[in-house]
């Protein structure tokens, strides 16, 4: 490691956008990201079970807590392949999955964080979308359990065919078409 990685500070993102398995792998395939971990935050169980979380009686939301090096990706754009990876229309649901454990939530670490958030929610609501996710200050982020972890990667053809039963795709599809672009952009780079 040279002297400028060890110097970079490392910040993290936590986020809910229903069922972990499925916000792991668009988080892992973006340059700058160093980890995403799968686990539970916002509720009032300590040290949850998915047992615990599935039941909805925990308090917990299902969440992936992203660590990302800033000078290659910003926060923004963090949150940009949040939204697109979501369904921000539904309150306490992502797709077939229900409860308010599966809601979608920007969990902020910061004030600058915060103020991020509500800049992108305030660009998906200008698209038109009626947006249902919340944001909120982080609390304490318990990881899942291990085999919740690259569950994409250890059960790939499990994971597909759950993304497809839920109608996840075909749904992220309808709100942000096929190449998945995040509302504004291409108005933001015809004004520069």
């Amino acid at each position: 490691m040279n002297t400028a990685d060890a110097q970079t500070q490392l910040e993290t993102a936590t986020l809910g956008g229903g069922c972990f398995w499925c916000m792991e792998k668009p988080y892992e395939a973006l340059e700058g990201v160093q980890s995403v971990v799968s686990g539970y935050t916002g509720g009032h169980t300590p040290n949850p079970t998915y047992k615990d979380v599935s039941s909805g009686q925990s308090g917990h939301v299902e969440v992936v807590q992203v660590t990302f090096n800033p000078q290659k990706i910003s926060y923004e754009e963090i949150l940009k392949n949040f939204w697109v990876n979501i369904d921000p229309e539904v309150k306490n649901r992502q797709f077939c999955d229900v409860g308010p454990q599966y809601r979608s939530i920007i969990y902020y670490h910061s004030e600058a964080q915060k103020k991020v958030a509500e800049e992108t929610k305030r660009m998906v609501e200008k698209s038109g979308l009626k947006v249902a996710t919340e944001i909120a200050p982080a609390a304490t982020f318990y990881p899942a359990e291990d085999y919740h972890q690259n569950y994409y990667k250890k059960n790939p053809i499990r994971y597909k065919y759950y993304r497809y039963a839920c109608g996840r795709d075909s749904r992220l599809d309808d709100l942000w078409g096929e190449n998945r672009q995040f509302p504004m952009l291409n108005q933001a780079s015809k004004e520069k």
